[in-house]
């Protein structure tokens, strides 16, 4: 039976490379015209019938699809140690290292720390685990990130070697198949990854979960943080307009780490909310679209969810249409005022889950037909009047409190196809 991919016009590139990586570098591609969501019904008809004849004479192996079968690039994939690369130290060995790093698209568009042999063993030197064992094959490339991958890319981003068990960490539950990296990287969506650092592990290594804990301002966030995102470009070949194909993108697609502040948190932290003891040291990654501020000085813990359940409730949104988990940063004040009241983070959760229905009617016409296509076999049939739950469950409601004094607290909103993922850190030092 002959294989095939079908691809808009748009994700003929990305097509194409995960196709090589894969190993079927040969394999036709049929292209749909792009964009077809706003064409009209006529012009959406002529094209389907295009399509499916291109798709057919594909199938046939006639080549009937204009040439559209094009080939890819040969598999190149190792798990060896890394190439040593000589570069020239004219003028300067930091200006010429960025100069190749931005010819051949291994940075993020900062500048980049000389990743040394040095460097990268005193990195190695915080894992028992082989520089070329393989963490994880990452999507949509599906390269190998080998534990030294990992040190390159910590070292590329100025991490200090302490923090590889967090990055390593922080691969694996990328990699996870729950957390549908493939969807993240590939995505004309803004979703960036989010990581949480919970335990011992985020005072000893510096983490901020307090002030501008989203911000700038602390090396280890910041560099944690930009370090997974060069892992997943360098071996998950997410490059924007290549592989990763997000519209506009989001500033959270450079760093967005944090910690939780759990000396202020009057619930139990996300890491013993999810199995682990709380002298162990966990990281969450948490498929983030971007972040909400909500300032509000209310005092009565009713008036406090119903305002937050109002932000969480908009129609343009992923969760809605597929039930996601939308993740809330409650500023510590806040979170007093709704234990104060004698509510649990169930509580909490359960009371939002309720509070941010939406009707389905309020979403644009093509909107609430993908939310019919998606949950209808969990809600049934879905008219205009239907309430819609931002999530299957008030449990995938993710709550962490973080933050400093302040009454402002942060809504972030989900891919929707996605969960987060936590994996514990495993620190060592020889």
């Amino acid at each position: 039976m002959a294989a095939i991919e079908i691809c808009s016009t748009p994700f003929v590139a990305l097509g194409r490379a995960q196709a090589s990586a894969l190993g079927y570098s040969s394999l036709p591609i049929a292209v749909v015209p792009h964009p077809f969501g706003t064409a009209a019904r006529n012009e959406v008809r002529q094209m389907a019938k295009q399509c499916a004849d291109d798709i057919a004479g594909l199938a046939c192996g006639s080549g009937a699809a204009g040439g559209r079968a094009e080939a890819a690039p040969a598999k190149t994939t190792t798990t060896g140690r890394a190439q040593l690369i000589e570069i020239a130290h004219e003028p300067d060995l930091i200006t010429s290292l960025n100069r190749l790093y931005r010819e051949r698209r291994w940075g993020d568009g900062l500048p980049v720390i000389p990743p040394t042999r040095g460097r990268v063993e005193q990195m190695l030197a915080h894992t028992p685990r082989a520089p070329h064992e393989v963490v994880a094959r990452l999507a949509p490339a599906f390269g190998a990130a080998t534990v030294e991958c990992i040190a390159i890319n910590a070292v590329l981003a100025g991490c200090e070697p302490e923090y590889l068990p967090v990055l390593i960490a922080a691969v694996e539950a990328a990699a996870a198949p729950e957390f549908n990296l493939q969807g993240i990287q590939s995505t004309t969506n803004p979703v960036a990854v989010w990581i949480i650092v919970n335990g011992p592990v985020a005072k000893r290594l510096g983490i901020n979960g307090r002030y501008n804990c989203l911000g700038e301002g602390e090396w280890a966030n910041a560099t944690i943080g930009r370090a997974l995102r060069l892992v997943l470009r360098n071996a998950g070949g997410a490059l924007p307009g290549g592989m990763d194909r997000a519209t506009q993108g989001q500033p959270g697609k450079y760093t967005f780490c944090c910690a939780e502040n759990e000396d202020e948190n009057p619930w139990e932290p996300l890491h013993v909310e999810r199995g682990y003891a709380p002298d162990r040291s966990t990281v969450t990654v948490v498929g983030a679209e971007g972040t909400m501020n909500m300032c509000t000085l209310a005092k009565d813990a009713g008036d406090l969810l119903r305002a937050i359940a109002g932000t969480m409730n908009h129609p343009p949104s992923n969760e809605y249409v597929h039930g996601g988990e939308p993740w809330l940063v409650l500023a510590p004040e806040h979170a007093r005022i709704l234990h104060d009241a004698g509510l649990t983070k169930t509580d909490v959760k359960r009371r939002l889950w309720e509070q941010s229905k939406m009707r389905a009617g309020c979403m644009a016409a093509e909107d609430f037909g993908r939310t019919q296509a998606s949950r209808t076999g969990e809600l049934g049939m879905i008219g205009p009047d239907t309430l819609l739950t931002i999530s299957h469950r008030p449990e995938e409601i993710s709550i962490i409190v973080a933050g400093g004094p302040g009454t402002h607290s942060v809504y972030i909103p989900c891919f929707g196809n996605t969960r987060s993922v936590t994996r514990e850190v495993v620190c060592h030092t020889t």
